[in-house]
């Protein structure tokens, strides 16, 4: 891209004297992977390919559903029963062709974890399930990634960023995931449509500050609770 587009195209993100043209260079020099194209994955890969990321990989090995379309934004109608990832690269090549997409179509599990996460600079985690946030979460400590975490249910949400700069990570928060496999999940008690843009805005924010070497609050548990409209940090 020419010099002179990438400023007209950036030129909001550059005018922020924080990020200026050096940031700029970062976010697109970058390498990003957002494990998880749905609820929270939506607003992530929305913003990041729209801040110019260079490299945004998306690992999901699920189809888009109806029910998935009250706060998955980046599918539609013609997506349902499409992959997850194929529709996200769609919707980024429309936003920002100048994005390298590399989808990832695969679960991902102890046998290629590893392979998938070293390929990146730093990692999203937008995964719903318990034993896939451990694995991630134990994978970023092997290999030295950052890793921006994120979760939700119901009206409630969680953010922080572990393993950045030697601070801490998910179990040193939480040291074992829970023993419960039938805790509640957005299957069973639901989420409004509005919170995971909330949450996985918040993310993104974060990744684009950490790219760019911005101040940021570690060893911090950010809960969100939109029902009732409060916003607590949490140190560990």
């Amino acid at each position: 891209m020419k010099s002179e587009d990438i400023f007209a195209r950036y030129s909001r993100q550059i005018f922020i004297k924080e990020i200026g043209l050096e940031g700029q260079r970062k976010i697109m020099n970058s390498k990003v992977l957002m494990i998880g194209a749905g609820g929270l994955g939506s607003p992530v890969i929305q913003y990041l390919a729209a801040a110019g990321v260079g490299v945004l990989g998306v690992a999901d090995f699920d189809e888009v559903e109806l029910h998935n379309l009250n706060r998955q934004i980046i599918h539609n109608e013609n997506s349902v029963g499409k992959s997850k990832v194929k529709s996200a690269e769609q919707f980024v090549k429309k936003l920002n062709h100048h994005v390298n997409f590399i989808g990832i179509e695969n679960k991902i599990d102890e046998s290629n974890a590893e392979e998938i996460l070293s390929q990146f600079d730093l990692i999203i985690d937008g995964s719903d399930n318990f034993k896939t946030r451990y694995l991630i979460n134990d994978v970023c400590v092997k290999l030295g990634k950052p890793l921006v975490y994120g979760s939700i249910l119901g009206f409630s949400g969680q953010v922080a960023v572990f393993n950045y700069q030697g601070s801490k990570n998910l179990r040193d928060l939480f040291p074992e995931p829970p023993i419960d496999e039938d805790l509640p999940d957005c299957d069973s008690l639901g989420v409004l449509g509005a919170l995971p843009g909330i949450v996985g805005s918040m993310m993104a924010n974060l990744t684009l500050k950490l790219i760019t070497d911005l101040p940021l609050n570690i060893n911090q548990l950010t809960l969100i609770d939109t029902l009732n409209w409060r916003f607590q940090t949490i140190d560990f």
